[in-house]
């Protein structure tokens, strides 16, 4: 079943970078050190901040990411502080080299979901782009990981030139028992910003298709919506959801877009959610505009094409916007 999943209200998603180092150098990383930091959040800054920014009504949910966030060794205390603070789920994403013993450190009720990246069904293919070693890494934690009984993810970031091996990743996962599938287009952003996106025509003849073998394995699939129809209505989660993605400088962005320039709407200071004065991203979400998302018309005008007389021949949808295709 294929339904398109629309913006939470009352839902907190925290997207916390605790560091931006990494044991890789993927070609397509978002990570830029010059606007989110070098450093590490220490366990006592964590705490703090994930006490600040978990709400105080409907759910919050805490995705702990990095640079690579087994390499902070005090993550699984992080973990667990924020189950004990109330937070509904806490995701762990990793490149599947799981230092620190990580996985004999903690236990699905610690944190539910371990989410992995790999970007291409084989090891020659995966490891031109995330570096030598990392496909059997990434196997191989994931083997752990069910062994140990955690819900387990696998993340693939699709661009121009991987488009077409999308299409063995479902055996592949199934095979290793995943339980959900995250098809990501890439972001020109970080080290992405050379990447070659995946034509709109591409994208709308190959991941629906993959979305539904990978389901009929048994898989559920999320994905970007990505395109709309012109006719089709624009929604922003700038605007109607609460998305915080979170840096080790404090930095704090509403939309990953933004996220190469200094434009974030708030920043943490003396353990304290603060909103920035003046020009911020926070701006743009209430403007509308034919092409759809205002943002992406901005820093990633080459997503956008146009008809004879100027028009857009279809609206960008926002980022947060996702299709979710599930087992029958």
């Amino acid at each position: 079943m294929k339904r398109t999943v629309a913006f939470e209200k009352n839902a907190r998603n925290i997207f916390f970078h605790v560091l931006t180092n990494c044991n890789l150098s993927c070609r397509h990383c978002y990570i830029n050190p010059a606007q989110h930091g070098k450093g590490m959040v220490s366990l006592a800054t964590a705490k703090k901040w994930m006490a600040e920014l978990s709400g105080k009504t409907g759910e919050s949910n805490l995705i702990l990411l990095g640079g690579e966030p087994t390499l902070h060794p005090d993550l699984p205390e992080i973990a667990r502080a924020a189950k004990e603070m109330g937070y509904a789920s806490v995701t762990v994403d990793t490149n599947g080299f799981l230092f620190h013993d990580f996985l004999d450190r903690v236990t699905p009720s610690d944190a539910e979901v371990i989410s992995f990246s790999i970007d291409g069904p084989t090891a020659a293919k995966n490891d031109l782009l995330r570096g030598p070693g990392s496909f059997e890494a990434c196997v191989s934690g994931i083997r752990r990981a069910k062994e140990r009984g955690f819900s387990v993810s696998v993340i693939t970031t699709v661009t121009g030139d991987t488009i077409d091996d999308l299409a063995l990743m479902p055996p592949l996962l199934a095979g290793l028992g995943v339980n959900r599938f995250f098809i990501q287009v890439i972001g020109l952003r970080g080290r992405g910003t050379t990447a070659v996106q995946a034509r709109r025509d591409r994208w709308k003849a190959v991941v629906p298709k993959v979305a539904q073998n990978a389901a009929s394995l048994g898989l559920t699939v999320i994905h970007p919506k990505v395109y709309l129809d012109s006719d089709e209505p624009f929604a922003c989660a700038g605007r109607e959801a609460e998305n915080y993605f979170v840096f080790p400088n404090g930095r704090v962005y509403r939309c990953p877009l933004c996220e190469d320039f200094p434009l974030h709407a708030y920043s943490i200071r003396s353990g304290r959610l603060r909103k920035r004065p003046g020009i911020t991203e926070d701006r743009f979400f209430s403007l509308d505009i034919p092409e759809g998302c205002v943002i992406n018309r901005l820093i990633q005008p080459g997503n956008t094409a146009c008809d004879e007389k100027g028009g857009p021949l279809f609206k960008v949808a926002c980022c947060m916007l996702k299709e979710e295709t599930t087992p029958d």
